[in-house]
Formats: C-alpha cells, structure tokens, sequence
C-alpha cells in the first residue's frame, strides 16, 4: 500500500507541473499529463514501475473519468440535433470507423477471435476531442458560431456513439445475435434501474442531505460505484455502470450542484488515469513514431472525407464544411478509454494503445495549431478548391446573384456587411419602423443557414466573406449609398474593421458608412480610415441599465419589463 501512495504522490507533483508548463506554451493540460506520465513510468525514468500500482491508479480515474462525461452528457442537445449535424455526425461516426477498420485490415491488422485491434483503432480515429475543441473555440468565440454549433454537435452524437459501443464491448468474442441480444438487454435494464432510481427515490435522498455539502459529494460517489457495481453482476464493466451513473444522475435537478462538487474530486483521479495511459506508452522508437505518425495522417484524412464532404453535399458553403472538419481532426480523451478498455478486456495489445496515445499527443499539438489558423486556412483552401472545380454557394447560383447585384442599376441601397445577431436585430428593427427600407437592404454573409431564411424573407443576400476585396465588388458596393459594419472587431474573421472602413472607402467614396467600436479608443481610428458614425454598443448597453438600476430603486422593474416584453412580442429576428 505504501508503494501505491508514493507512487500517486510522484503522479499529482509531476502532472501538477508539466500542467503548468503546458498552460505557458498553451498546450492541453491532458497532453501534459500523458507526458508526465511517460517521463517517470517504466519507460524513461522508471520512478513508478509496479505494475498493480499503475493498473488500479489508471482504473480509478477513468471510473471517475466516465461517470463525469456522463453527468455531462445533454440528452435534449442529443434530441434536439439539426438535420445538417445529425446527418453528417452519423456519416463522420460510421463512415470515418467503417473506413478505419477497411484500411487497418488491409494492412494486417487483426480482426476478430486473434484479435480486435483493427476496429478499436477505427473506433478510437472515429472520435474527437471535447477537451481541445471546447477550449479553443470558446477562445476564438466561435462556440456560437455555425461551424462551431455543428462541431459540438457531432461531439454530443460521437458520445452516444462511444456509449452504444461500450454496451456490446465485454461481448466482442461472442458476437452472436443472442449474446448481443442479451447484452443490449443487460444495459437497458441497468438504464432502467437507474433511471427509475434516479426519478424517485435519489431526489428525495439529495434534498435532504442538500445543506451537507459533504454528503451530497460522499453521496455522488456512492451511487457511482453502487450503478458500477450492479453493471458488474450484469456481467457489464464497471467503467460502463459509471457512464450510466452519471448519465440518469445529470436528468434531476440536483445535478449542476453535483458536478460542481465533484469536479474537485474528478479532476484528481482525471489527472491520474492519463497519467497512467502515459506510464503505458513504450519508447518512441522510430517504427512507433512513423506509426503514430501514418496513424494521425488517416484520422485528419477520415475527418475531411468524412465531415467536410457530406457538410458541403447538404449545400453549407466551402467555409462552414471545412471548420467543423479541421475542428474535429484529432482523437478523443473517450478514444483513449476505450483503447484502456480493449487492453483490460484482452481484446487488443498494449502497444496498439500506445500507438494511439503517442498519435493524441501528436494530434493534440497540431490541432491546437491549426485551429487557431482555421480561418487562414480556409482562405488558402477555398480559392484552391474553386480553381479545381469545387462549387461554393456563390458559384451555385453565380448568375441568380450576378443579376441581383448588377441588374441594370438594381443594386442595394443600403449594404449590411456581416450578419449577426446585431444585424438580425437591425434588420427586426426596420421591418418594424422603417418597413419602406426594407427593400433596399442588401446582405453580405457566409452563414449558409442566414443566407437561406433571409431569401426566405426576400432580402437581397450575397454568399461572400467581406474580407475579400472580390466579394464587396461582386455585392454591387460601388452602387450602395449606405454600407453598414455589424461585426465587432472580436468576431469579425480576417480583417479588422479599420481596415475594412479603409477598403470600403476606397471602393466607394461617396458611401455613408456606419461602423462598430468595442474600445472607445478605436473611435478616432475608424473616423480617420474614412467612417461617417461610429456605434459604440457598450455606451447603449450603460445606458439601458442605468435605466434598470433607476427603476430597480424606484421599485418600476415590473413595468420596465413590461415595455420590455412589448417589444419583443411578435419579433421576427434571422437569428433569435
């Protein structure tokens, strides 16, 4: 026993450090903790070496691991998915693993009673990382965005994916219909179990246990192992009962409190499975680095086959297709449990689990890059594809816009460039007050969804990136006598706003143009590139509570909201 705590003690200062590096160099704090758990295992410098110590360090944490992605798992984002992100989730997820295991047969790999390591690797390919992906677009702002709702999306979808899979997993040797039959039997009724437990007997227990903090975490921790240990007289795993655990417990309204609680405790046994996935990593000989390599090659090509193609076959634009693609190419935290769980179950050899976890570190230090230049790589890939005869929605309808946009004088009078939510509510605002502009507004936009419903609507819309000087000729700029910036310098993709004004002042010198300011000193700035008013949203934003704040102390909030509700009631908005 003494050796296990020594041996968790070196894992927490370790990761505890390299995770502080990581932060520095602004690296995944998992990729930290894989590293550190190579540099003192076996491989390197042999600070832990027992293996019983490294087997019950590594099961711990991903028990944890698996119950917290369950109490995370949103089953109404599940029901609620779009046709656009269902259709191309289920063509990513079957069609990127039914890839995977083709191309991993082909090259020798087994498949069935001599073993599974073909379909754990396509399984593992087939999945991404929350963990990346959430951080960098949340950094970018990008999580609200198209391409970053449908990357979520399939996220949400390819963790159903991995819980169907780990239901038929123990019984992978025995795949006939009756096993599979009464293994899909075992885990509904352990769903059911749990649901029905969850539903009526563990609220009235968590609300009056709910001023102890420390029995709503002791009771958390409880029913984890409690639903493990009944997947496990199932004749399921342990690792499966968590995820169902943490499923049913996140469906009652005791569920956010948990989570809160038990992130604590999460992040310790977290840190300490991936550090126990890198103590399992061999030497990087020069056969396993051009493994992982060749292996990190086919996930990023299945990603753009598989993601990128179906997106662009739906008619969602070049753009929107190849975002939620370079978005999604790397292998998921959940691939790397799985991999754990096919050693465990003996289904396939320790090295096809290293392989994948030296190609996550690899995948994790390149996507992290190539998300961060997304755009710029869309920009360079975009004229690339046009110029090999891929169609964008512009080229689609090339001579339906060519006669809107210069149709014998038919131009828009006034132009809104970049269309968001402050655009929807302009556009809301004119149909209300100002209904005889309405015709004369003009849009400029790659939202393939804001492009659809506001022809809907019968607004006059150009497919375009208002970065490119080619797609402000194309919209008829030099015929607008109004030209209005909506997107604020923090959304707005390859180009500042300054230098947009710049741009639109030279194309049209007459043209009155309206542009955003988030900082007040970028007021003078957008004056002097040639802009006629500058908006400053913060100072309307003060404003309207200011006006709260004065009716809050003059006991008015009620009526207040009811002016409130009167403008919204009945509002139309592209993007509500």
């Amino acid at each position: 026993m003494h050796h296990l705590l020594r041996d968790i003690s070196v894992c927490i200062g370790t990761a505890w450090l390299l995770g502080v590096l990581a932060q520095l160099i602004r690296q995944p704090a998992i990729l930290a903790y894989l590293v550190g758990g190579f540099v003192i295992g076996p491989s390197a410098l042999r600070w832990v070496t027992d293996a019983e110590s490294i087997a019950t360090i590594s099961e711990l944490g991903l028990i944890f691991l698996l119950f917290m992605i369950g109490l995370e798992i949103d089953l109404k984002k599940i029901v609620s998915a779009g046709r656009s992100i269902t259709v191309t989730a289920a063509s990513q997820i079957v069609g990127g693993t039914l890839l995977g295991v083709l191309v991993f047969r082909l090259i020798g790999l087994p498949l069935g009673k001599d073993g599974w390591d073909a379909l754990y690797l396509a399984i593992a390919a087939a999945m991404s990382s929350t963990v990346v992906i959430v951080k960098i677009l949340y950094d970018k702002r990008e999580l609200d965005t198209l391409p970053g709702r449908i990357t979520l999306g399939i996220l949400v979808l390819q963790d159903l994916f991995a819980i169907l899979f780990l239901a038929i997993q123990p019984n992978l040797d025995r795949l006939e219909a009756t096993v599979l039959l009464l293994s899909l039997g075992r885990v509904l009724a352990l769903v059911a179990i749990a649901l029905l437990a969850s539903r009526y007997l563990l609220p009235t227990i968590f609300r009056r246990v709910a001023r102890l903090p420390e029995l709503v975490l002791v009771g958390a921790i409880a029913w984890c192992f409690l639903v493990g240990e009944l997947a496990e007289r199932l004749h399921l795993s342990r690792e499966m009962g968590a995820l169902v655990a943490g499923v049913t417990l996140a469906t009652f309204p005791y569920a956010l409190d948990v989570t809160a609680k038990v992130t604590g405790l999460r992040d310790f046994f977290v840190t300490l499975f991936f550090v126990g996935l890198g103590m399992k990593i061999p030497v990087p000989t020069t056969s396993l680095v051009a493994a992982g390599a060749a292996y990190s090659v086919f996930v990023v090509a299945s990603r753009l086959l598989s993601t990128a193609i179906p997106l662009h076959r739906m008619k969602q634009g070049l753009r929107t297709s190849l975002l939620p693609a370079i978005n999604l190419c790397q292998i998921s935290e959940f691939s790397l449990v799985v991999l754990e769980l096919g050693v465990k179950s003996k289904h396939i050899q320790e090295g096809t689990a290293g392989l994948a976890s030296l190609a996550f570190v690899l995948l994790a230090v390149g996507s992290t890059f190539a998300m961060t230049r997304s755009d710029g790589i869309v920009r360079w890939t975009i004229p690339f594809l046009k110029r090999r005869g891929v169609e964008d929605l512009d080229t689609l309808k090339r001579s339906e816009l060519d006669q809107a946009a210069h149709g014998h004088g038919h131009g828009s009078k006034i132009l809104l460039l970049g269309f968001f939510r402050t655009a929807s509510s302009l556009l809301a605002e004119l149909e209300r007050h100002a209904p005889d502009l309405l015709p004369q507004v003009g849009v400029v936009d790659f939202n393939p969804d804001v492009h659809a419903e506001l022809r809907r609507r019968g607004v006059r819309v150009i497919y375009g990136d208002i970065s490119q000087r080619d797609t402000l000729v194309h919209a008829g700029l030099e015929s607008a006598e109004v030209l209005v910036c909506t997107i604020p310098d923090s959304l707005i993709k390859g180009i500042t706003n300054e230098k947009l004004v710049r741009q639109l002042r030279e194309l049209n010198p007459k043209a009155r143009i309206i542009a955003p300011a988030e900082e007040l000193r970028s007021v003078k700035a957008l004056y002097a590139a040639g802009a006629d008013f500058v908006t400053v949203a913060r100072l309307r934003e003060a404003s309207g509570l200011c006006e709260a704040v004065r009716a809050a102390d003059e006991n008015l909030l009620e009526s207040l909201r009811a002016t409130q509700e009167a403008l919204l009631e009945g509002r139309r908005e592209v993007l509500p």
